[in-house]
């Protein structure tokens, strides 16, 4: 059951996305994915079976993270003007992948 309301969240997202995108305010389209939806289903599990300092490091990985988020959003709105779409978010996704990965291995010092 718990996977079910998992996928149903994932799934309202996706819709209210969709239905955004064709409004005159579609911008508000980019703030649905930055809902916590998956933060608090990851902050339930760690905070039910973790402690809390854990839960805590977990917060502060979660607030790190929002850097491979700011490179990904730098690189669309850059590329978006002078490159195909495809390009812009594979580019877009590379670069999230790249922060990332700097990200993992600068965490554990």
């Amino acid at each position: 059951m718990s996977l079910i309301l998992k996928c149903l969240l994932g799934a309202l997202a996706v819709l209210l996305i969709a239905l955004l995108s064709r409004t005159r305010n579609f911008y508000i389209a980019g703030l649905v994915p930055l809902f916590p939806t998956f933060a608090l289903i990851a902050h339930y599990v760690v905070g039910t079976e973790r402690t809390p300092q854990e839960l805590r490091t977990t917060a502060l990985f979660g607030l790190l993270s929002l850097a491979p988020y700011a490179l990904y959003l730098g690189v669309v709105f850059w590329l978006s003007v002078r490159a195909p779409l495809s390009v812009t978010l594979v580019s877009a996704t590379v670069a999230w992948c790249l922060g990332a990965a700097v990200l993992l291995a600068l965490w554990p010092r």
